[in-house]
């Protein structure tokens, strides 16, 4: 009985020791095995036409008494919003407003002169209505024209960010394959995927002194353009 029991012992202390010998084992190989790998990067982009414009314009006027310039600005400032409303231009608001006094200087001295009042609107539309909005803008008591820019719609940049990461994965792949193709070697799985998310495009915006023209000129042509958007993937890959 008790030299079964020393067999059953003994049985038992080589299965703890086999049982310790793998687990110091395992572990390096998992280290060969992360050492079998290949990390690539690849680069995506999309571009799009910028079909809508976002504009800020308004209106400045300077006059002899704060009164008098604030009744006209509001005269012209409404006149300009009841015509953008009944255009249904988008995202209509107000972005600024202000009065200030003026002054002469004369022998180290300053006079009030006047005051100066400017009270500026922002709005979006559609690219290929900006020309005839901006001239009868002006019409309606538009005197400055701040900024223009373009930009493409949500859906169409969404679209692209899409398109941007499936080129950026494609890209990768290919880098990939490139590279142990050359080295003889055999790709076998990807062990990890890095997503960076595809940007957002910036506004492009019109130069200052065209903006400047547009509000001094009867014909105003406005033009978009393209808009990219960039994203990239990384893969990990064992070979």
């Amino acid at each position: 009985m008790n030299r079964y029991t020393s067999y059953q012992r003994l049985g038992i202390a080589l299965f703890i020791l086999s049982l310790f010998g793998f687990m110091l084992t395992r572990p390096a190989m998992s280290a060969e095995e992360l050492l079998s790998t290949l990390q690539v990067t690849g680069q995506g982009s999309q571009k799009i036409p910028t079909t809508l414009t976002q504009i800020e314009l308004g209106v400045e006027i300077t006059g002899k008494t704060a009164i008098e310039v604030q009744q006209q600005i509001a005269q012209r400032t409404s006149a300009i919003v009841d015509f953008l409303n009944s255009r249904n231009v988008e995202q209509l608001q107000t972005t600024g407003v202000q009065l200030q006094p003026t002054y002469d200087y004369s022998n180290n001295q300053s006079n009030l002169s006047g005051y100066i009042g400017t009270n500026t609107v922002s709005f979006r539309l559609k690219t290929d209505l900006v020309g005839d909005i901006l001239d009868q803008t002006v019409q309606a008591g538009a005197t400055r024209i701040n900024r223009v820019s373009f930009t493409a719609t949500d859906a169409a940049i969404a679209a692209a960010q899409q398109e941007s990461l499936r080129k950026a994965t494609l890209d990768a792949q290919a880098l990939a394959n490139t590279v142990l193709e050359t080295l003889n070697l055999t790709p076998k799985e990807i062990v990890n995927i890095q997503i960076n998310q595809a940007s957002i495009p910036q506004p492009m915006f019109i130069q200052a002194d065209l903006a400047n023209k547009a509000s001094a000129e009867a014909i105003t042509p406005i033009i978009g353009g393209e808009q990219t958007v960039d994203a990239s993937v990384t893969l990990q890959i064992s070979y």
